[in-house]
């Protein structure tokens, strides 16, 4: 009896110990992440409004035909570069749209998302920026010409389920202070839990045992075995959510740059593949054909990155 009470006692004591000192980090990396995504999210609902969207994509659409891919294609993929995925399935549920070519953008947008935002995440943890945005646009048309090509024909069309509301600027402004005030939230809640739970298993010793059946995986995808805990985090949580997490081990010394740059190489392609993928699957789409896409592009970047690093080296030292 008295082991237990010593046992609860001393967890009791850990966990306040980890409380205290994840939540300045915690809430520095949660306002920094608002920071970014409010502005953000507020310049895309004026280009919205102001069907500056609408002009773009008119623009583009001969660009997206070349993928098998529609005008309309070019509207999601576009407010998916700047939004999360949950602004995408908004945007495609007001559409009609044949199952396959619903497959081929669905990928694109799972690819690149939320660019400017958790790229900037990545430039914290040791990648440059504008190598992710420009990593993730190439590899979202990669993807879409690879699927157009092998893909099946697939019956079948993805019907609209609603209608994008106008009401008016104010209203419509008060819609969007709404979604942006539960997002906030949510960002500022999930982030602290997520930091809390890692320095928790962290300090218990429980992360390398979490960790370690992974090990075999990450040697075929070519990264460092110190990667494999922000790797499970940014393939279940995503990138924007488990940022505190990937900054974090990177300021605290777990994770050189270069181990950090080779993972953010492959999450920049393939990363929530738990939320993000189910939300897709909700709309009518194949798992299969949402998650080995990302995944083995991911694998392949990863590998040639490895390889330009050689080459680099080499030329170097010739």
């Amino acid at each position: 009896m008295k082991r237990i009470f010593h046992f609860f006692r001393q967890s009791r004591l850990i966990l306040k110990r980890v409380i205290r000192q994840s939540l300045p980090q915690g809430m520095k990396t949660a306002i920094w992440l608002l920071k970014l995504t409010i502005p953000i999210a507020f310049g895309v609902f004026l280009l919205d409004y102001l069907r500056i969207l609408d002009w773009i994509a008119q623009l583009t659409e001969p660009l997206f035909n070349l993928i098998g891919l529609s005008g309309n294609a070019s509207v999601i993929l576009i407010t998916s570069f700047f939004t999360n995925i949950y602004s995408v399935i908004a945007v495609m549920a007001t559409l009609d749209m044949p199952v396959r070519e619903g497959i081929i953008l669905a990928n694109m947008c799972l690819i690149a998302h939320a660019l400017i935002v958790e790229s900037g995440i990545q430039k914290k943890t040791g990648s440059s920026a504008i190598r992710m945005v420009s990593l993730r646009i190439f590899a979202s048309f990669l993807a879409a010409w690879i699927l157009n090509q092998i893909l099946p024909g697939i019956e079948g069309t993805i019907k609209a389920g609603a209608t994008l509301s106008r009401e008016g600027l104010i209203p419509d402004f008060f819609n969007w202070l709404k979604s942006i005030t539960i997002t906030s939230i949510k960002i500022v809640v999930l982030v602290n839990l997520l930091l809390i739970f890692q320095k928790l298993l962290q300090e218990l010793g429980i992360l390398k045992w979490l960790v370690s059946p992974f090990h075999p995986l990450l040697t075929i995808m070519g990264l460092p075995r110190n990667t494999g805990f922000l790797w499970l985090v940014a393939y279940t949580l995503g990138l924007s959510y488990g940022g505190a997490v990937m900054i974090g081990q990177s300021s605290e010394g777990h994770l050189s740059r270069s181990e950090a740059d080779l993972l953010n190489h492959h999450i920049a392609i393939s990363h929530s593949q738990l939320e993000d993928t189910l939300l897709f699957a909700a709309v009518g789409f194949s798992i299969p054909w949402l998650i080995f896409p990302r995944f083995v592009i991911a694998v392949a970047t990863v590998w040639l990155r490895r390889l330009e690093l050689r080459l680099r080296i080499r030329v170097i030292t010739a």
